[in-house]
């Protein structure tokens, strides 16, 4: 008897990436303008898939400020449609379908006023001929049925949209990926390719009836077979921008494959969402990436197996102690990526198994490989030995951009003075920066303009101030400039802070959710809105089979961070938490004098070894950063800050004394499968 085979399912792509928009204005007066980096996106995501998965087959649509594409290759609505229902008609059950928009985002008038009402609008994606008003948006009664299509036939549907739905305006090198104007009025078509207009109707009721909200995640289907990775909620901005001071890309698309080109077992979703939502809301205060669906699946997968993302040594240069490995800068490598190598063969990268060897990336980098120093020098490898890549390094010397504003701005007072003001801060920046910030033309992480009230405003890389930065500096204030240079300062360690994550075989085994006092997890586990001293609770759990040191850090809205005593026990290093132990933790905030809403983040952090966290402490910004002294109660008196220990010099890296140059433009985990990981939940209170 012949045995049944079990057919592997396959992978199938969809990728669209629009960067040039036909120019031109909506009839009434709003634009799409082309962007910089959505076709890098999406050109970096086929790299990767490609790389790690294999597919069967790409699809793929772009539109670039070049020119190149035939017409066939133009993301236009009918393109697009075309390529949905070509995916799901080659796709066969138990398929994965991964599908990843990067380009504007838009609101118009809703051309289903039956379901939604007259006047309500429709989210949509824009194809990029938009302009003209006999084309037509991608709308959500369409892509709700598009995606249906695909969970009803079996297949496992994975999409990722880097767009937005708001318009705004913002300066330097970050741009919008959204309407600048009003929602589009236009009158359009109102056929669809999609299906007909019955079966658009009954599908959407279906999945929600008539007081459907516009919210990214209703798009789907309400299925376990999903899963949705949005830049923002509807109402916020999603931002492209100038990372590591190279080129543009899409905040989620960047920190999204800058993780998956990290290893870590067990990767899920919502493991992945948790790092990209850390590393955006760090850069881009008004963009909240959303996740929504099957969150514990494994990415790329259906199950909850280990899996690995590698590289492999191209080349051996036993001369020069270096290796070449096949990843380059299409996979967002950079001088000083550090990988682990291991013997050819090996599957499991555990920390049983011990890597033959570190690789430092060194300057040697084309966009399909990477030459790297071998660290010790003279370890035997072998060619196709497999390599991960360690974890991201986290930038602590930062980039400042001085933002001079135009006449139509600042009133013509404050033009005056406005050269000799920010000139006074480029003066401040080597003395004042002690090497903790640089001055930059593009690719900043902060921007430092003159406000119309005539003081210093520091902002975010889209021009966006920082809140909560009190008092504020008059720009005629004495030692105003050097102030701000320490603002800055400590604004890099604090963001340091919030960015320091680490996947591990730990990180679905430490459970961090708000929750009620039941243990009922919130509508929104890891986000909460609360009133002043209202109370909600954290609920921790320890879910390996191994003792856990457990340390909550609280990032507060007045830019100090502190240490939580959990457990009641004042000063404690760490609270031990044994196998399967849980802890429900009652909260409440309050707000500084003066503030009318702040955000605490809460980073939760898992050790095996000893816990050191401390050292991350911060006053709030109106106060000056103290030089550290070592607390022999704290510590054995015998063991130097910061010791031998990879993740003890991560800490010490990050909290080295303001007035000292920093030991490292980055801090470097060694390896992400330490014995350590991190949680993060955020908490806005507002003032009663």
């Amino acid at each position: 008897m012949t045995e049944p085979t079990t057919q592997i399912p396959n992978l199938y792509a969809l990728l669209i990436g629009i960067d040039y928009y036909i120019p031109g204005q909506l009839p009434n007066g709003g634009s799409y303008a082309s962007l910089k980096g959505c076709v890098r996106d999406v050109n970096r995501v086929e790299d990767y898939l490609k790389k790690t998965q294999k597919p069967k087959q790409i699809f793929k649509l772009t539109s670039s400020n070049t020119s190149a594409e035939t017409e066939d290759q133009l993301p236009t609505y009918k393109n697009i449609v075309a390529k949905f229902h070509a995916i799901t008609e080659i796709a066969q059950k138990d398929d994965q379908v991964y599908i990843h928009y990067s380009g504007h985002g838009g609101r118009a008038k809703t051309i289903y006023p039956e379901l939604k009402g007259a006047g309500q609008l429709d989210e949509a994606l824009v194809p990029m001929d938009i302009v003209k008003t006999n084309e037509r948006y991608l709308r959500d009664v369409e892509i709700a049925t598009l995606l249906k299509k695909m969970v009803n036939k079996g297949l496992v549907v994975t999409v990722v949209f880097d767009s937005c739905h708001s318009g705004g305006t913002t300066r330097g090198d970050t741009a919008i990926r959204g309407l600048e104007g009003e929602p589009d009025t236009t009158s359009r078509p109102t056929d669809s390719l999609v299906a007909s207009r019955e079966e658009l109707i009954q599908n959407w009721l279906e999945l929600g009836g008539t007081a459907r909200k516009a919210n990214a995640g209703d798009w789907l289907p309400e299925s376990r077979d999903y899963v949705l990775l949005a830049a923002c909620r509807p109402s916020e901005y999603a931002y492209e921008s100038v990372f590591n001071g190279k080129e543009s890309n899409g905040a989620l698309t960047y920190w999204m494959l800058d993780t998956l080109n990290n290893p870590s077992p067990d990767l899920t979703y919502k493991s992945l969402y948790d790092r990209v939502y850390a590393k955006v809301q760090s850069q881009f205060q008004t963009q909240t990436p959303m996740l929504f669906g099957e969150g514990e699946r494994q990415v790329f997968g259906r199950s909850y197996a280990n899996v690995h993302y590698t590289v492999n040594v191209l080349k051996v240069d036993t001369a020069r102690n270096r290796v070449q490995l096949d990843a380059g800068s299409v996979q967002g490598l950079g001088e000083g990526a550090k990988f682990a190598i291991y013997a050819p063969g090996t599957t499991d990268f555990s920390e049983k198994n011990k890597p033959l060897a570190i690789a430092q990336v060194t300057a040697d980098i084309t966009p399909a490989d990477a030459w790297a120093v071998i660290d010790p020098a003279g370890k035997i490898i072998e060619q196709a030995s497999p390599a991960i890549m360690l974890s991201a390094p986290i930038a602590l010397v930062r980039r400042v951009r001085l933002f001079e504003s135009t006449n139509q701005v600042l009133p013509s007072e404050l033009l005056k003075i406005q050269t000799d003001a920010l000139t006074a801060v480029k003066t401040a920046i080597p003395k004042t920066g002690k090497g903790w910030v640089e001055l930059a033309s593009e690719g900043e992480h902060y921007q430092v303009a003159i406000n119309t009230s005539g003081e210093y405003e520091i902002c975010d890389r889209n021009g966006i101030p920082f809140p909560n930065l009190r008092p504020p500096l008059l720009v005629s204030d004495r030692d105003a400039a050097e102030n701000v240079v320490k603002r800055l300062v400590h604004l890099t360690k604090y963001q340091a802070a919030q960015e320091l994550d680490n996947l591990s075989v730990l990180t679905n085994k430490l459970v961090v959710q708000l929750t009620d006092k039941n243990k009922k997890p919130l509508a929104d586990p890891t986000k909460q809105t609360l009133q002043t001293e209202e109370y909600t609770f954290l609920h921790i759990k320890n879910e390996s089979n191994q003792e856990l040191n457990v340390v909550v850090m609280d990032l507060q809205s007045d830019w100090a961070i502190s240490q939580f005593d959990i457990l009641g026990e004042d000063g404690a290093s760490f609270a031990t938490f044994a196998p399967g132990q849980e802890e429900l933790i009652p909260l409440s905030f309050k707000l500084a004098e003066g503030y009318k809403e702040g955000k605490d983040i809460l980073k939760v952090f898992a050790t095996v070894g000893p816990a050191k966290f401390r050292w991350l402490e911060l006053p709030s910004l109106d106060q000056p950063i103290k030089a550290r002294k070592q607390s022999f109660d704290e510590y054995d008196e015998n063991t130097p800050r910061g010791g031998g220990d990879p993740l003890d010099k991560l800490l010490e890296a990050i909290s080295a004394d303001p007035d000292e140059i920093p030991p490292t433009r980055e801090a470097q985990v060694m390896s992400s499968n330490r014995g350590w990981t991190t949680k993060t939940v955020t908490i806005t209170v507002k003032a009663i």
